[in-house]
């Protein structure tokens, strides 16, 4: 895209990050994709820089920063004030503000246009209301990929009038060089002047009630639950942890609700007028329900689509104005770590507990209570001190980064103390009332932030806890992995291998469409990324076994990738489409161009690579893709293994068919085989009910599928999710004679220890 000043929400996506931050760039995803966004427009990173090199601003900031010493408070402090002040009081070129002027007054009328709705009533809104709007920061860093500038910059709400817009903008800039800005830039080594920022200009959604959602418990990484919190008003101080949240557990499958708690608010931050006030809640009226259980229903369902459009798990902001939601924000969630369930076994239940408030960061850690008024007193925290707070904010991270837990009167899952707390590692209650006055200063306690309790005294560990016991196996487990980025730490793992390395998130994460990119002759950049994003994975298990699928993307997925909408057709029902191995028969260079980038990493010495061939519709679409992997140079044997997914009934019902292709080993994908076999589409949330993988025809094929392998002497393995989920499901597999599983990384001791049981009382054939 051509570096243009400004642009409308609809005229970028997710590919546009470097020009308009990870924030501009999510809400034009979604403004495309058709999700209720309130309506904006952007002042590019490109605004940004041309105001510097205009005003000359950026060699008088560069010889502030020469004065830094960042680890000084009173110097960051000193050179952020003048950086900032040098900002605000320099004028914005005329030129720039005319046109951000010009959009502004355009607000009301281009989005009715979008929306095929221009009226009259939008002409006379937009002549004689302006438009109230909110302006969010957001950073940007062409690159700079490990960067993550979240919460550092500041957002203006309820901005009226071409002159307050143009000037909160500005504000928006200045808010590059606060002091916590700064410093996180000079610790991370980053260039000051690559790092650039967009101002999301939106029309300001006045919030009868608001909130955040998670699409994954972040607490538990229940992947099967989604959370929402919501309080009445503004969603600024659910986001600060100023006011304790109600909490709403949605089961994903069926939306239905599985657990309501409700918070007491005890003030609401609202517009009146020009200005944004705060004003106290009665009792009675903080207790209230915040949002109708039809709404959380509503919310649920949005946060589903939302996730399934990114493939990734999100943490979405949204806000209901007269009954109509909107979602304001949605990111990946940056804080799943591996684990599942909770820890309250672990330690001794004897000991007294003295606070109990909502689990926010799981956990268990002990220290001496040191209470923080104001980020001001954040100095008095030592390495391994318990922080206890009212609430949070960025410009307590400091201390946070040295406490062994944390402690938050107000607050929830969601707020910026459990956040950081989960970014961090470490125990984190929150809600717990009266903590300040009910914790006494320097008194030892123990904080299980799985729980949501704080103990007297430093508690003692169960000694007969044997939960992270590791066995050796005959059965061997494999994990299933996706992100390149998450490899490092889960190779830690003692685990087999990766059964499988999925080629979607890779893909998703470029943006990019394959066909496209080949069609514009730049399919290279394709096969890099590839080869990046595989050989990272290999890097960290080598010399591990590590399984690639090849891609398994649906049309409707593609579609979603920079130009898909070009090449990829609709289809009603994508999950039994245009993929898989016929896919490949269709279109031999793009898949090419995924081959290139096996071989690559093989030449590189990473020869623990394999390669899996998903939804094979039949034994002669399978032969081709062999033998177009063979074509490239590639070629199968002792070093170099061959398999297949069986998740078609076709693939159990003639598997000797199919294995006489030459096939080292299949690996069932009980996800589709499940729903291939029940007829269910597993996306239809009306049909969620009935899609269980425990059916009795689905373990018939699991059964028949091994039986057959085993009598071939073919390696049988299994990486759909039943098998991390459900223990019955993984002892029928392991009864039958399965010669590995494959297993999400968060259930690899629990499944560890159950095949060790299973095997040491010669339930394994």
């Amino acid at each position: 895209m051509v570096r243009k000043l400004i642009v409308w929400f609809e005229e970028v996506g997710k590919e546009n990050i470097p020009l308009v931050g990870g924030k501009g760039a999510n809400l034009g995803e979604m403004t495309r994709a058709g999700f209720p966004i309130p309506y904006g427009f952007i002042v590019t990173s490109q605004a940004y820089y041309n105001f510097l090199d205009e005003t000359g601003l950026r060699p008088k900031i560069a010889t502030y920063l020469t004065e830094l010493d960042h680890k000084d408070t009173a110097s960051l402090s000193r050179v952020s004030d003048k950086i900032q002040e040098l900002i605000i009081e320099s004028s914005v070129p005329e030129s720039l503000s005319d046109h951000i002027a010009t959009y502004y007054e355009q607000l009301y009328e281009h989005e009715a246009r979008t929306q095929g709705v221009v009226s009259l009533a939008y002409r006379i809104k937009a002549a004689y209301k302006p438009a109230l709007v909110a302006i969010r920061s957001s950073a940007t860093a062409e690159d700079l990929p490990d960067a993550s500038f979240a919460g550092q910059q500041e957002t203006y709400l309820n901005v009226q009038g071409e002159s307050h817009v143009v000037r909160q903008i500005k504000a928006c800039w200045a808010s590059l060089f606060t002091q916590r800005a700064i410093f996180y830039r000079s610790e991370k080594k980053f260039d000051h002047f690559k790092v650039g920022l967009a101002a999301v200009v939106q029309r300001m959604v006045q919030s009868d009630t608001s909130g955040i959602m998670f699409t994954v418990d972040p607490v538990t990484n229940n992947k099967k639950m989604l959370v929402i919190e919501a309080i009445f008003g503004l969603g600024e101080y659910i986001v600060q942890g100023k006011v304790t949240p109600d909490q709403y557990l949605v089961t994903k499958d069926n939306l239905e609700i599985h657990e309501k708690r409700i918070g007491t608010q005890e003030v609401r931050f609202v517009k009146r007028g020009t200005k944004n006030v705060e004003y106290k809640l009665t009792k009675r009226e903080g207790s209230q329900q915040k949002i109708t259980d039809k709404q959380i229903v509503e919310v649920a369902r949005v946060g589903k689509q939302i996730e399934r459009h990114y493939y990734f798990p999100q943490d979405i902001e949204w806000a209901y104005e007269k009954g109509k939601l909107f979602i304001t924000q949605s990111r990946p969630i940056t804080t799943l770590h591996g684990k599942q369930g909770t820890q309250q076994e672990d330690i001794t239940v004897s000991h007294h507990v003295i606070a109990k408030g909502d689990p926010a960061s799981p956990g268990i850690a002990s220290g001496p209570v040191v209470k923080l008024r104001s980020p001001k007193e954040i100095g008095t925290i030592r390495d391994k001190d318990v922080l206890v707070a009212q609430q949070t904010n960025p410009d307590y991270v400091p201390a946070m980064k040295k406490a062994s837990a944390i402690i938050t009167e107000r607050g929830g899952r969601t707020s910026h103390a459990a956040i950081v707390s989960r970014e961090l590692g470490i125990p984190c209650v929150v809600g717990v009332d009266n903590a300040m006055s009910l914790l006494k200063e320097h008194e030892l306690v123990t904080v299980n932030g799985s729980s949501g309790e704080v103990l007297r005294g430093v508690v003692e560990r169960k000694e007969e806890k044997k939960d992270g016991r590791i066995f050796n196996t005959k059965t061997k487990i494999y994990l299933n992995l996706g992100e390149p980025e998450l490899a490092k730490k889960v190779s830690a793992i003692p685990a087999d291998g990766v059964g499988l390395l999925r080629a979607e998130f890779m893909i998703a994460n470029l943006g990019e469409h394959p066909a496209v990119l080949l069609k514009r002759g730049r399919g290279s950049i394709f096969t890099k990324h590839m080869v990046q994003g595989i050989a990272e994975i290999a890097k960290a298990f080598y010399p591990r076994p590590v399984v690639y699928r090849t891609t398994d993307f649906k049309t409707n997925e593609y579609r979603f990738l920079n130009g898909g909408r070009e090449v990829e057709p609709h289809e009603e029902n994508p999950l039994i489409g245009y993929r898989g191995a016929y896919r490949y028969t269709r279109e031999p260079e793009v898949f090419a161009l995924e081959v290139e980038a096996l071989k690559k990493v093989r030449e590189s010495g990473l020869d623990n690579v394999h390669v899996m061939v998903p939804f094979v519709r039949t034994p002669q679409h399978l032969a081709q893709t062999k033998h177009m992997i063979e074509e490239h140079g590639l070629k199968f044997g002792k070093d170099f293994k061959f398999w297949m997914m069986v998740e078609l009934p076709v693939n159990v019902l003639l598997l000797d068919s199919f294995l006489d292709v030459g096939v080292d080993g299949i690996s069932i994908g009980s996800n589709d085989l499940t729903m291939l076999m029940l007829g269910i589409d597993r996306d239809n949330e009306m049909l969620a009910h009935l899609y269980d993988e425990r059916n009795e025809a689905v373990l018939w094929a699991l059964k028949k599928t091994i039986q057959t392998c085993a009598s071939r002497g073919v390696t049988a393995s299994i990486c759909g999710q039943s098998v991390s989920d459900y223990p019955e499901m993984l002892e029928f597999v392991v009864r039958a004679g399965i010669t590995s599983v494959s297993v999400s990384p968060d259930a690899f001791t629990r499944v560890n220890q159950q095949v060790h049981a299973l095997e040491l009382h010669g339930s394994h054939r």
